[in-house]
């Protein structure tokens, strides 16, 4: 099989992890017979310093062309003073914008060897495998009017029938092939859009009578996720709401430098850790790659199919923290602290081995 590849590393660790991620595709590649081909190309501060511009037409281009993207990380404290739509990040939303992701897929699990890693206690954390699937295109991050002037401040939160539609029935369908379990999340006692959400989510059901539906007010999921997180499967929600959501999830689980996403639409998808680009620690060799080594076994699952591929990927990480290898944002006492590079040598080496 030949695939295309394009990779952003971005900015601060993003470089060091993307080229981490590399080493990764070209073990599999090379287990699986694949014929990979590569497209580097800047992406957010990066882009900013070489054309002005934090996504060019050039880079858009060959992410059209690609099977799957992989995004290292983007932003720092070099361009916090710019105009908002001159940002690092506002390359990000364009890209999302540009290739359609509506979807953006955030699992939250927990590694029986890290249960004690998180703040919550392992009794309540035990057992957490659910998913949050968050609307990405649309809501109020995108909503027009929007602006600000010297009295007030404005934002509009909006949604169409398709742009609920196509995440709902994405939602639906990833529970049918989990546990059969779907938690959709609004805000519909005090918001009209989240009135319209809620029966749209309703209508859809009706195509998924195999799927448990339960709706859940925005304030109330974000205590239960901490509460018991192990009563949720699939989470549905719109962006803003799943942007806050998502975060609360990842924190449970100890550390935002061990989980991945995709960004899925109908042709093209978008693969990258949740993490920032910590400016403060690039170059150091200092950051935990299994954030993007995790997306890269989602790419290998979601973009090509790949799912032994995907669970190697992840049993090697699961494997590693077992034996004990932590990198500074994980460490805690009795474990043996490494480095970038070293976690990397270790995860491909029980990638190898399996």
């Amino acid at each position: 099989m030949n695939i295309k590849i394009t990779l952003l590393p971005g900015d601060g660790i993003g470089p060091e992890i993307t080229e981490t991620a590399v080493r990764l595709i070209r073990l599999i590649a090379e287990r699986y017979n694949l014929i990979v081909d590569y497209s580097m190309q800047p992406v957010g501060g990066a882009s900013i310093d070489e054309f002005g511009e934090p996504l060019t037409e050039q880079v858009l281009k060959e992410c059209y062309d690609a099977n799957a993207v992989l995004l290292g990380a983007v932003g720092g404290e070099k361009w916090e003073n710019m105009e908002h739509h001159r940002k690092p990040e506002a390359g990000l939303l364009k890209l999302r914008k540009s290739l359609g992701l509506y979807a953006n897929i955030r699992p939250a699990k927990i590694f029986p060897a890290f249960v004690d890693a998180s703040s919550l206690k392992a009794e309540v954390l035990t057992g957490t495998d659910f998913v949050v699937l968050r609307e990405l295109t649309g809501g109020i991050y995108f909503g027009e009017p929007r602006g600000y002037d010297d009295s007030q401040g404005w934002n509009t939160m909006s949604y169409t029938k398709e742009e609920v539609d196509r995440i709902v029935n994405m939602a639906f369908a990833m529970a049918k092939e989990r546990s059969g379990k779907l938690t959709s999340v609004d805000k519909a006692n005090v918001l009209e859009v989240s009135q319209f959400w809620r029966s749209r989510v309703n209508e859809i059901q009706n195509k998924y009578p195999d799927v448990a539906l339960q709706h859940m007010y925005v304030d109330n999921a974000a205590m239960q996720i901490v509460r018991d997180p192990t009563q949720f499967d699939v989470i549905v929600t719109s962006n803003m709401f799943g942007d806050i959501l998502s975060d609360i999830a990842g924190m449970i689980t100890g550390s935002l430098g061990m989980l991945p996403s995709a960004s899925l639409g109908d042709q093209y998808a978008l693969y990258e850790p949740v993490h920032g680009s910590a400016p403060d620690i690039a170059g150091k060799d200092m950051a935990n790659p299994i954030a993007m080594l995790s997306s890269v076994a989602m790419m290998f699952n979601h973009s090509f199919q790949m799912t032994q591929a995907a669970e190697i990927i992840e049993e090697a990480i699961e494997r590693s923290l077992e034996q004990g290898y932590r990198t500074q944002d994980i460490y805690s006492e009795g474990k043996e602290l490494v480095s970038l590079s070293k976690m990397s040598d270790i995860i491909l080496h029980n990638v190898e081995k399996l």
